[in-house]
């Protein structure tokens, strides 16, 4: 499986951008390797990351381990400062 990101790269929103930002920043220090999915691209690609997540809302960034939802931002921060990034990920 492949960890996933769902983010954007058209938001008006600076808590967006930093959010994806520190996602990213902590997936390369640890070595992780990533797909990013821009949903601004294609808007069914936004609609599948909501569908997916289960939250007809979510706002990026979202990040999966192949089809299983591992959760968004307020998630991952847990998981650092819990120092259990891998297992959020679902990578060990």
């Amino acid at each position: 499986m492949s960890v996933k990101v769902y983010y954007t790269t058209v938001t008006g929103s600076r808590g967006v951008k930093s959010s994806q930002a520190e996602v990213i920043r902590v997936l390369d220090a640890k070595g992780v390797k990533y797909e990013l999915i821009d949903i601004s691209q294609e808007n069914s690609l936004k609609e599948e990351m909501r569908k997916k997540t289960g939250i007809p809302d979510a706002c990026p960034p979202q990040i999966f381990n192949g089809e299983q939802y591992c959760g968004g931002h307020e998630d991952f921060v847990e998981a650092v400062e819990g120092d259990t990034v891998m297992k959020f990920l679902k990578l060990d």
